[in-house]
């Protein structure tokens, strides 16, 4: 017997089993059916296997393909356990004792089934109970153990789905690493490592649960004493949400969860501690790093369904939230009794959750202050009369200020209160149009307090929040200065300027919770004595009144008052609202001006005061958004001075929209005279293009010559034109224009032109004809010239720098020639042949 208990006798022994099993190996008909005789035994199932064969290396043993466990009928129908390949490994030990023992199972790539009944039992209870009813050695047993051992029981990446009655949950733990062996003569342990995962969502980054624990024998399952430990390590919580929830929740960081749990399933005690790193909201970087964690106790009693005990605990700088009391019961029947406190929580870590939370809050925003509450949840019945929500707290000594956005805040006090049903009513609730939102459920409300913006008589702000929307009010007067730079460092939508003046608010802002959706802002402004320096203008723009309704779809801007270029401007704007990019939304207005001068407009819009002011349009300047801004609408003027030309009465219908400015239905009194017509700009071609065309009655071309510095013409006209151009300065503008001019009717006198001394200056009581103008000339075709002198037929050029080259023929042939300049033309006579021949000697 020494020997055989000697490592050369182990030796010698192994060999001889390895060698009688080769010579002697049993009849695998005989093997098959003892193992599923032996395993559905033990298991209290029935065993399927496919088939069995022998494994003499590198350990005796069986092969075991098609392996299946199948489910107790109060479960359901489908298998508990389903592997393609399993290796029992037999303990030599037992061979020498004529019998099959098997030391190890080992499971590759298996299917199991967690299924929990609608009593709420699972399928593996009787399984484990039946383990611990069943006297056998621990797994590690000695060699002069005669009891069968436990068998170390081991798969490797492997399924554990989830199913409640007959339906199969989406959840799944894969990859899985699972080992159970029994530790001593009472005491059974086992290790998980797996990821959770989800069979209806592609997950990769849920994390790595890792589960170990032992318990020991008892007389019945619920008094068994167990000793477990958990964690869930390097989870991401945008896929964890996933996991959840079903979708992604739009959080961002890293997942750590650890619990200890201890004592019997009759009565649990439970220790955990969960965080979140580098907690942020999805599209949200560079807020710096965020730690979230809390510590929980708590015992959960399953047969009452209660969790009792609830003591967590979340530090926060100084302070800290904690939460107490129990749960009990399921679903709708669910019962409570928590107490939620929180003391001396810094207000600047309140600002640090809400950078993390909110977009477009300001990096350096700064908040003193502490804050302290205390709540009560309690649920007594199943009724919802029978919930009560009560708590309040406040904020003391709060303030808020940042360097970026020029904010200085003190609110001292902000008191805030939880309850149920209907809340009062106040302005935060006026959610809709009609003033009126009833809010049902558990909410909190906050305020009304007093905010100072800058005015004698501060803005008193109040709200309310629930689980799925939000509401805050502001009425009364502030400094337009203080409210934009409030707003932006809120990251509300502002407006990127300075700007000075009042307003009266009656605003309602409201929003959802879900989604990251934007708020919707309601209600009223009234703007008075604002002055604001836009981007890319030379000079403010002042608002003297206007009326400003904040709409569900639009914002409406009425009885406007406005100052800008030498211009004082009345009238409405009309545009939607969350379109976006400017050429998603389109503008409406009726603005009506005393007098635009496109001098003042070019002092106002180009960066260094000079050059025409279309040129703002078609420049790099960053206030060139105006290219994609659409617009429609109508403009009127008293007075219109286009450089040294005057327009009065002026009226047009104007759209712009992808760069391109036209102007429809254009009339004014212009040189003593009427026009109609259109023109368009074009200012997204290089260089911009215009064109136009319309018609005049009646101009006085003597107000004509008066611009020109010379006087000379003087008479009434009528006609019609059509003009191209394009340029961005007058050099270019006058070498590419082109255009034709119907002259209709002309009633005057060309005071330069003199064809009769005696009769001075030439005057005309008739001229109608075609102007052609091309290539810096004006070309005269098919015109004719009445004058007290009979009828004549006009041709020739007049440049654009006042060069004539023209002819007067009359129907003899005789007529004039007419050169030099418009301010000193030269005339001569044409003789005609005949004419000149009879003259001679």
């Amino acid at each position: 017997m020494s020997f055989l208990r000697s490592r050369s006798g182990l030796v010698v022994l192994g060999v001889a089993v390895v060698v009688g099993l080769f010579v002697f190996h049993p009849g695998a008909q005989r093997v098959h059916t003892t193992l599923v005789r032996e395993i559905s035994t033990a298991l209290g199932r029935q065993v399927e296997i496919g088939k069995v064969s022998v494994q003499l290396l590198p350990q005796p043993g069986f092969d075991l393909q098609n392996f299946v466990v199948h489910e107790d009928p109060a479960f359901g129908v489908e298998p508990t356990l389903r592997a393609d390949e399993v290796t029992a490994t037999l303990r030599l030990t037992s061979l020498l004792r004529g019998r099959l023992e098997i030391a190890r199972l080992s499971f590759s790539e298996p299917s199991l089934n967690l299924v929990r009944n609608r009593a709420g039992r699972w399928n593996l209870e009787n399984v484990l109970l039946r383990a611990d009813q069943t006297r056998v050695a621990p797994t590690s047993k000695s060699k002069t153990e005669v009891r069968p051992g436990f068998p170390y029981i081991e798969a490797s990446s492997a399924r554990i789905n989830f199913k409640f009655g007959a339906e199969k949950k989406p959840y799944r733990l894969n990859d899985a690493d699972f080992s159970l062996w029994q530790d001593s003569e009472d005491t059974w342990a086992m290790r998980l490592k797996a990821e959770p995962l989800r069979t209806d969502f592609n997950l990769s980054d849920t994390g790595t649960i890792r589960i170990q624990g032992s318990w020991q024998r008892a007389a019945n399952l619920r008094d068994t004493p167990l000793q477990f430990n958990v964690q869930w390590q390097q989870g991401q919580l945008g896929q964890a949400s996933t996991l959840f929830y079903g979708n992604d929740q739009g959080w961002r960081g890293t997942v750590g969860i650890s619990a200890t749990l201890t004592g019997t399933p009759a009565d649990l005690a439970i220790s955990g501690l969960a965080s979140v790193d580098n907690f942020r909201r999805y599209d949200l970087d560079g807020a710096g790093a965020l730690r979230l964690a809390a510590q929980c106790n708590a015992h959960y009693l399953p047969m009452e369904a209660r969790l009792a005990k609830i003591a967590c605990a979340a530090p926060v700088a100084a302070g800290s939230v904690d939460l107490t009391g129990s749960v009990s019961g399921s679903g709708g029947s669910r019962l409570y009794d928590l107490n939620l406190t929180a003391q001396n929580v810094p207000m600047q870590s309140m600002v640090s959750l809400a950078r993390h939370t909110k977009k477009g809050i300001a990096e350096d925003l700064v908040a003193t202050g502490s804050l302290d509450a205390a709540f009560k949840l309690t649920r007594a019945g199943s009724a919802a009369s029978e919930t009560s929500w009560s708590g309040k707290g406040e904020a003391r000594n709060f303030g808020i200020s940042s360097t970026q956005a020029g904010l200085s805040l003190v609110l001292d006090k902000v008191p805030f209160s939880l309850s149920a049903g209907s809340p009062s009513r106040n302005p935060a609730h006026r959610l809709a149009t009609d003033g009126s939102h009833i809010l049902a459920g558990p909410h909190l409300q906050v305020g009304p307090f007093k905010l100072g913006l800058d005015r004698p008589t501060p803005v008193m702000v109040s709200g309310w929040s629930s689980r799925s929307e939000y509401a805050i009010s502001l009425e009364g007067e502030a400094g337009v200065s203080r409210l934009l730079h409030l707003a932006r460092s809120l990251g509300f939508p502002a407006a990127p300027t300075n700007a000075n003046g009042s307003a009266n608010l009656d605003l309602h802002i409201a929003g959802q919770w879900s989604a990251f959706s934007a708020p919707t802002i309601l209600g009223h402004a009234q703007l008075k004595s604002v002055r604001a320096d836009v981007h890319g203008l030379n000079e403010p723009l002042e608002i003297g009144a206007a009326s400003v309704a904040l709409l569900p779809d639009g914002v409406e801007v009425k009885n406007l008052t406005a100052s800008l270029a030498g211009s004082t401007w009345h009238g409405s704007l009309a545009l939607p609202r969350q379109c976006g990019l400017p050429g998603q939304c389109l503008v409406h207005f009726n603005l009506h001006a005393d007098t635009i001068a496109t001098d003042d407009w070019s002092q106002a819009f180009n960066s260094r005061g000079k050059g025409p002011w279309y040129r703002f349009f078609a420049s790099n300047q960053p206030a060139s958004y105006l290219l994609n801004l659409r617009a429609s609408g109508q403009v009127t003027a008293n007075r219109v001075m286009l450089h040294k030309l005057q327009a009065s009465h002026v009226s047009a219908n104007v759209n712009l929209e992808g760069g391109a400015l036209r102007l429809t239905d254009l009339e004014g009194n212009v040189l003593g005279g009427k026009h109609h017509g259109e023109w368009k700009a074009d200012f997204t071609a290089k260089p911009p293009e215009y064109s136009g065309s319309g018609s005049f009655q009646q101009v006085d071309l003597g107000r004509l010559s008066s611009a020109m510095h010379d006087e000379w013409i003087a008479g009434t006209g009528s006609g019609s034109y059509r003009a191209s151009t394009a340029g961005l300065s007058a050099a270019e503008l006058k070498a590419s224009a082109q255009g034709s001019l119907q002259v209709e009717d002309f009633d005057g006198t060309m005071k330069h032109l003199v064809l009769d001394p005696e009769a001075g200056p030439l005057r005309v009581q008739r001229f109608t004809g075609s102007l052609l103008l091309q290539d810096g000339n004006v070309e005269i075709s098919k015109a004719e010239l009445q004058a007290p002198g009979g009828f004549y037929q006009v041709s020739g050029k007049v440049s654009l720098g006042g060069v004539l080259n023209l002819k007067l023929t009359r129907a003899q042939a005789s007529g004039y020639s007419i050169a030099g300049s418009l301010a000193a033309p030269t005339v001569s006579e044409v003789v005609p042949a005949r004419t000149r021949a009879a003259l001679k000697p």
